[in-house]
């Protein structure tokens, strides 16, 4: 990962610190300026905090939070971990508000489709008829006065794949913020979440951030500013599987059980991370025409959808790109014309 290189003669400028850590199956990354006082600290700090969202949210540890009210919540209210409890809330609006395009309690379809243990496999109508009569935020119930979480049918399963990298990066530009007093910092979390904190020395737009190409993962298809707020992309470059020489991506559709497939990527601005990755993943499974009307309705969430080329399209072409409430001078879809003395982190899908 290599960050943007500020203008002027200042060397003190042209190196940035870049502490990076293993943690929700992927790797992240605090990028800081060279004068950040205790930037070790600082990032170590950052890290700890994801390292402790991990132990709440992620489904591959029997030991998480959330294994634990996967597996018990079904048998009565289980109590959980506040910041869980207003992260799965939050969830839960966030289904309403996309039509259920995006929803945690899809986690025993995820997990019938293999994409827990694997193998990864398109489910038989039977399978995925069951699969869906245990998804659905319908079936979560929550006590706020309690602070309680009880699962309405046996087999309900919570997954907060498509929301908790955004989420922990949130948390650890909070801890930064409020216990290092940090106003310029980069996270990116794998290869899909990213936020923007403050804008680097010498040029106050932002952070340059590229987005790369989904049909040729080595090529850049576009570059965008984020300035305190957050990047989420979802797509199938780097996450697919193969069934008689057709390609599906890892995004399944909780209404219906099946791969997301109109479009070929989905990019999300938003004032934070969680909202980022979880929208990301909601306008990839709405498809173009009602991102295009989620994104009129919301006009402060910012997109970059990738469209599916044609099958005998040339392969050095870019694909078509749809972009809604991104201004002029925030993207740029001229891969290799952004301004001279800049370099960009990118994000890919």
């Amino acid at each position: 990962m290599v960050a943007q290189e500020p203008p002027g003669g200042d060397d003190r400028r042209m190196a940035y610190w870049c502490v990076a850590r293993r943690a929700m199956a992927c790797e992240f990354s605090v990028l800081l300026p060279p004068t950040t006082p205790g930037a070790m600290a600082v990032a170590e700090a950052a890290l700890d905090e994801i390292d402790a969202m991990e132990a709440l949210l992620s489904v591959y540890r029997s030991d998480s939070a959330v294994s634990y009210l996967n597996q018990y919540a079904a048998d009565g209210p289980v109590r959980v971990d506040d910041r869980l409890f207003r992260l799965l809330k939050r969830s839960a609006r966030l289904t309403e508000q996309t039509g259920g395009a995006f929803d945690v309690s899809a986690g025993a379809l995820i997990r019938a489709s293999g994409f827990v243990v694997g193998p990864r496999r398109l489910l038989g109508t039977a399978e995925r008829r069951a699969a869906l009569a245990r998804t659905g935020m319908h079936l979560v119930e929550f006590d706020d006065r309690k602070g309680t979480v009880r699962h309405r049918a046996k087999g309900v399963e919570l997954n907060l794949g498509s929301i908790g990298k955004g989420y922990a990066i949130d948390r650890a530009i909070r801890r930064m913020r409020e216990g290092f007093g940090i106003d310029v910092a980069l996270i990116q979390g794998g290869l899909s979440s990213t936020y923007g904190l403050g804008s680097p020395a010498g040029d106050g737009r932002g952070w340059l951030v590229g987005i790369q190409n989904p049909f040729d993962p080595g090529r850049r298809l576009a570059t965008v500013r984020l300035r305190d707020r957050a990047l989420g992309t979802s797509g199938s470059a780097n996450q697919y599987f193969e069934v008689n020489g057709r390609r599906y991506g890892h995004v399944l559709d909780p209404r219906t059980g099946r791969p997301a497939e109109e479009l070929a990527a989905a990019s999300v601005l938003a004032p934070d991370g969680a909202t980022a990755d979880a929208l990301a993943t909601a306008l990839l499974v709405m498809g173009l025409d009602k991102a295009a009307d989620f994104c009129q309705n919301h006009p402060a969430i910012a997109a970059l959808l990738v469209l599916k080329r044609e099958p005998a399209g040339r392969a050095n072409l870019l694909p078509p790109v749809a972009t809604f409430n991104l201004p002029p001078e925030d993207v740029n879809l001229r891969p290799g014309q952004d301004p001279p003395g800049t370099r960009t982190v990118d994000l890919r899908t």
